[in-house]
């Protein structure tokens, strides 16, 4: 008979520890996924419960919606991008950001458009495209398609669904692909 190793999860004491320090990464602003993640595994709801906060959690969870102008990120000007607050996954990019005057963060493109799912909404008895993450199927917010040059597109996001990596910290936290796009924007590295 093989004999099987032992699974590090099944303790949960050594679980609940991992989950701990994986969670203080996430607030000293390490990703727990580089860009390029391929094996994320969504945490339980239990889990989530503990590492996102009560508007993070309603907003990525529960698909509610955060009050406008009341957000970090509506006004946000510096350059960086902006990942998905449950996997690490890259969402956006500040260089497709703009002030669309309505209070939340709007772009006008994702960064990968492989890195989010649109589906139709009837929520509010009207059809509008839901925007969701990829990887960790988080509520991201609405796309619509009353956006500036050059797609006409206004991705509508909730701020508590995203985690914003700062330029300067980008290599470091393993999206520095993205570095060439604000290099040729003539931001300095």
């Amino acid at each position: 008979m093989k004999k099987q190793k032992p699974s590090l999860f099944k303790t949960p004491r050594l679980g609940d520890a991992l989950l701990l320090v994986l969670l203080g990464m996430v607030l000293l602003g390490f990703p727990l996924l580089s860009a390029s993640a391929q094996e994320f595994t969504k945490p339980d709801d239990n889990q989530l419960k503990q590492m996102l906060t009560p508007l993070q959690y309603a907003v990525t969870q529960n698909d509610k919606t955060e009050p406008p102008y009341r957000n970090p990120f509506w006004d946000e000007k510096a350059p960086g991008i902006y990942v998905d607050v449950v996997s690490g996954e890259a969402l956006f990019s500040s260089l497709d950001k703009y002030d669309s005057g309505t209070g939340w963060p709007s772009f006008t493109r994702p960064l990968e458009a492989r890195s989010i799912v649109e589906r139709n909404d009837w929520k509010l008895f009207v059809k509008r495209i839901e925007v969701r993450s990829k990887l960790a199927d988080s509520h991201l917010g609405h796309v619509f398609d009353d956006g500036p040059a050059p797609t006409g597109l206004r991705y509508c996001l909730n701020s508590a669904a995203l985690r914003f990596v700062p330029l300067a910290d980008m290599e470091k936290q393993g999206y520095g692909k993205y570095l060439p796009a604000f290099e040729n924007a003539g931001f300095k590295l």
